[in-house]
């Protein structure tokens, strides 16, 4: 099965240190969106008022689990599981922003 990777510029997708940087970036944005829509809403609460540091959190915890990982395979899917995760941020924020739906579903 080919990498996921090929989707993203090779210098982010190649340089673990970069892909992360890129998911804590992704996980930022994603958390402030969240509060911004709560106020929007007027349902922020103490309980989400801290999602963007949950979001955050939740990407090191993902990254740190495996820091010790030495298996090629193991590090290339789990790469790919990044990869993944940024590119489907990425087409819902097209479609969010353009109107079109990129994915085809069924």
């Amino acid at each position: 099965m080919p990498s996921l990777q090929t989707a993203l510029p090779p210098e982010l997708a190649n340089n673990v240190i970069r892909l992360y940087r890129e998911c804590l970036r992704r996980a930022k944005y994603i958390g402030h969106q969240v509060e911004l829509a709560e106020l929007h809403f007027a349902c922020f609460t103490l309980e989400n008022k801290h999602n963007t540091e949950l979001v955050v959190d939740m990407v090191r915890q993902q990254f740190k689990k495996n820091m010790h990982e030495t298996d090629p395979e193991k590090i290339q899917k789990l790469k790919d599981d990044a990869a993944r995760g940024l590119i489907n941020h990425i087409l819902y924020e097209s479609e969010r922003i353009s109107g079109r739906k990129f994915s085809k579903t069924s």
